[in-house]
């Protein structure tokens, strides 16, 4: 069984940055696609941005492009998302995803393994 553990998250000002990582217990070449989605209270969780295994494709939400950076290292078997100048409405609780698939799409039903989510909160 997979496990994604995800770490990095916190409290940052607006205009601020973190970087989110995602470990996986096996080797992300047992992995295809994987992705970063987010949930913030009462809304449904959303894609933000996934990669292929090659790293080659990678996919944003309109919200997020050119502020956020996702990559990976197949060697240390995890994926990365930048997030640069955060605004308040980015505040969520993150999740790592990933698939066997090498499909990164928008779309929680293609990912079969979830990691437990860390908690991004900008503050104005």
């Amino acid at each position: 069984q997979v496990q994604l553990v995800e770490s990095g998250g916190g409290l940052v000002q607006a205009g601020g940055s973190l970087r989110l990582s995602c470990a996986a217990s096996i080797p992300t070449s047992n992995i295809k696609a994987m992705a970063w989605f987010r949930q913030a209270p009462g809304k449904e969780r959303e894609f933000v941005a996934g990669i292929t295994w090659s790293g080659v494709s990678r996919y944003y939400a309109d919200s997020v492009k050119g502020r956020f950076t996702v990559s990976r290292d197949n060697v240390k078997n995890t994926e990365y998302l930048q997030l640069n100048r955060l605004k308040p409405e980015d505040t969520a609780v993150y999740y790592c995803a990933a698939s066997r698939l090498d499909l990164a799409t928008k779309t929680t039903g293609t990912y079969d393994y979830w990691g437990q989510g860390s908690q991004v909160t900008v503050s104005s």
